[in-house]
């Protein structure tokens, strides 16, 4: 294929990549009798318009996850997750709330405590946070700007994280490997790391179908993790794994 034939090649990317999942940049290279370094390109420009996540070798789908709509209600999980999480928050308390709808499920609940301090790297989370009735004092990280996960990320937003110190990090997954810890699509992990070090206590939030799924990405090892609150589909013996890792669990009950 030509290479001024740069929109069609693109959308044959996109239609090969959805029938498959995954591509490399190898086999589309010979497939299209054109160079990796332009498949390349081609994987940068569809991933800035966030039609997929880039991969070491290739791409895949964007994982459902990713893909945010507006119009979709937030789940009865979620919402006993974030019911449960507040809980634990206590007035005038300094806390990060990282990006991702379970995390975002939590700030209606905030209303109901005076004085808080609220970090976040999500302008989605503080956009919601200013139309709270008792509104906290609200702090950003700034930084890189990341499409994927609709966050801040990067070594600026790093530097303010560690100018402070918080009671506690909220924070959601992508999946939770019993073995290792949580893991997620991103892989910009340094930010996550960085929360969890300037936290006295990290809280996971994350709907129990997560847990056990298998994803490469290591984000936070059990060993950071304090609290993990899910919800009440959670098998006995995940429980139990978890539990043994010396981690708080909390399994909320669904209305």
């Amino acid at each position: 294929m030509s290479k001024r034939n740069t929109p069609q090649r693109r959308h044959n990317i996109l239609a090969l990549l959805n029938e498959q999942g995954d591509v490399s940049v190898d086999d589309m290279a010979k497939r299209f009798d054109i160079s990796e370094v332009t498949i390349r390109k081609d994987l940068a420009a569809l991933e800035s318009n966030g039609l997929l996540l880039r991969r070491y070798g290739g791409a895949v789908t964007l994982p459902q996850e990713l893909i945010s709509d507006g119009s979709q209600p937030v789940s009865k999980y979620k919402l006993a997750i974030a019911r449960a999480a507040v809980l634990r928050i206590r007035e005038h308390a300094r806390i990060i709330i990282d990006s991702g709808s379970t995390t975002a499920a939590l700030i209606p609940e905030l209303s109901r405590l005076p004085g808080l301090v609220v970090m976040t790297n999500s302008l989605n989370v503080a956009s919601v946070l200013s139309e709270l009735e008792r509104e906290p004092v609200l702090l950003m990280t700034g930084g890189t700007w990341d499409p994927h996960s609709e966050s801040f990320q990067g070594k600026v937003a790093e530097q303010v994280l560690r100018s402070y110190d918080f009671d506690q990090l909220f924070i959601g997954a992508d999946g939770i490997d019993l073995n290792r810890g949580t893991t997620t699509f991103n892989e910009l992990l340094g930010l996550s790391q960085v929360m969890a070090e300037v936290a006295r206590e990290v809280v996971v939030m994350v709907e129990a179908d997560k847990v056990g799924r298998k994803i490469p990405n290591l984000e936070l090892p059990w060993s950071r993790i304090h609290t993990l609150i899910t919800d009440d589909r959670l098998p006995i013996e995940a429980r139990e794994q978890i539990q043994a890792r010396g981690v708080t669990l909390i399994c909320a009950a669904v209305c």
